[in-house]
């Protein structure tokens, strides 16, 4: 992580074109805003605490990339990431999600986060534990010579001194004997060589299961029986607004609970591995760790904040927008937020709010919302020579998804030139003769070139296919002139 959040603008930005294509003043404006987090980090004292995150406000159409830019952004940084839309909040005072539980998404998110580095960290040791557990059950271990062995003048004694204590249970001490004779060693040379034995054969299983040779056999294993009591005061979300951990209430009420499951070798691995990790997981440390890459490497993407935007004059009993923006408005300057896990600041978390802001601006946000994101990046609409990129340069290019999913299926596809710039000029100009959903309508014309060969793949036994500007027009003309039956199929 160290590593990530040391690169530099220029990296960070190369890092991004690896998936997204043009939109080079998104790009440096997260990425500068990803750089001064490092170099905050590296300020001491007050001055500190007093540097906090440029937000960002990103405008432009739906499908143009700004969800990518700051998705792509979080997963760069190894940074909790939540994205929401402003739309589903409302008002204090109404029935709905209240803005806070965009932070409480975000500490849930960051708990997953280091839960899962913590459980890399311990899994070689949890998996050796894992395959005792399984040989403890395959083949238990030998007992030592003498353990667990009570003397018998003790359990006599005990014996009497239970009748005294409770009279009328248990056996009465049986009558004296005779002393008996002297043990010979041949005994103690059976439990050894039987000792030796089982010692053989659980070294023999254990190398049979390291090699994958008993993943097959079922075996039946205890675990812990994670499910709630069947009855529940509030619903799931009503518990989080009110930032309480029903289950761990309920956990500590009413003890942990084992359940025998019959499963194969090679589950009862993982499902043995991933509970001996979490149990080697200190919890608290975890819990502080989280709250802190929270507070301080948290990223929040608001969408749809136009919708959002604009002020009514109308009075009345109901939820208002502008009531939503100022209900946001101290998350973004910095509040506390209580949580199930803890307390949460939200000062220093980057928030990246973005909309189309087709019919409102963003100067129709209240004012104080809009001194709160100082950094305006408008994003360019997607030509056809945007499209033509985004089919073929990322590492994620549609074109590449086509040819490994079909390729699975024994058919080569074999994208010509003139057939890509077919498909972009295509959805470019559905995207201008109807509503403009940018590089989202590269899906809808891929998904309709190639529904047939997708339909007949197994089938087929012609499996080299070659989608040129000939194919393209065969398969699509008719819907694109079709302009009624585009606008249910495009």
């Amino acid at each position: 992580m160290k590593d990530k959040q040391e690169l530099t603008p220029r990296q960070i930005v190369a890092e991004l074109d690896k998936y997204i294509v043009g939109q080079d003043k998104a790009k440096k404006a997260v990425a500068v805003a990803l750089r001064n987090r490092y170099r905050r980090r590296q300020l001491t004292g007050d001055l500190r605490e007093e540097v906090i995150p440029k937000n960002i406000l990103m405008m432009g159409p739906t499908g143009v990339g700004k969800t990518e830019i700051a998705r792509r952004l979080a997963n760069l940084a190894g940074a909790p990431f939540v994205k929401v839309e402003a739309t589903k909040f409302t008002e204090v005072g109404y029935v709905g999600r209240d803005v806070d539980s965009m932070v409480r998404d975000l500490v849930q998110r960051a708990v997953a986060m280091v839960e899962s580095e913590k459980i890399e960290e311990v899994k070689p040791i949890a998996e050796e534990r894992a395959i005792e557990q399984i040989l403890d059950i395959m083949e238990p271990p030998a007992r030592r010579i003498g353990q667990g062995v009570v003397p018998k003048q003790w359990a006599d004694s005990i014996q009497s001194m239970m009748g005294a204590l409770f009279p009328g249970t248990g056996n009465p001490p049986p009558p004296p004997e005779e002393p008996p004779e002297e043990e010979t060693e041949p005994t103690d040379e059976v439990t050894r060589d039987q000792m030796e034995r089982k010692e053989r054969i659980r070294d023999r299983l254990r190398q049979q299961l390291l090699a994958g040779e008993l993943d097959e056999r079922e075996i039946t294993v205890e675990v812990d029986d994670t499910s709630m009591p069947h009855f529940q005061v509030f619903g799931q979300q009503g518990l989080e607004e009110m930032g309480m951990d029903m289950s761990g209430m309920l956990g500590n009420l009413f003890p942990k609970r084992r359940k025998r499951k019959r499963v194969t070798v090679k589950e009862a691995r993982e499902i043995l591995a991933d509970e001996e990790a979490r149990g080697m997981i200190d919890q608290d440390a975890l819990t502080r760790e989280a709250i802190e890459r929270t507070e301080q490497d948290g990223i929040i993407f608001v969408d749809e904040m136009d919708k959002i935007a604009g002020r009514e004059k109308e009075g009345g009993p109901q939820v208002s927008r502008e009531g939503v923006q100022r209900d946001i408005l101290p998350i973004i300057e910095g509040s506390t937020v209580m949580t199930k896990y803890g307390p949460v600041t939200t000062q220093h978390i980057l928030f990246i709010a973005a909309g189309a802001f087709h019919v409102s601006k963003p100067s129709d946000l209240i004012p104080e919302l809009q001194g709160r994101l100082p950094i305006r990046v408008e994003l360019d609409t997607l030509t056809e020579a945007d499209f033509v990129r985004i089919l073929t340069e990322p590492k994620n290019a549609l074109v590449k998804q086509y040819m490994a999913l079909l390729g699975s299926e024994g058919i080569d596809l074999d994208f010509t030139k003139d057939g890509i710039a077919e498909i972009a000029s295509v959805a470019a100009q559905v995207n201008t003769s109807m509503e403009n959903i940018g590089a989202r309508r590269l899906h809808t014309v891929m998904e309709r070139l190639l529904e047939e060969v997708s339909f007949a793949a197994p089938d087929v036994e012609e499996k080299n296919i070659t989608i040129n500007a000939g194919f393209v027009r065969e398969r699509l003309a008719d819907i694109v002139k079709d302009e009624d039956l585009s606008r249910y199929i495009l």
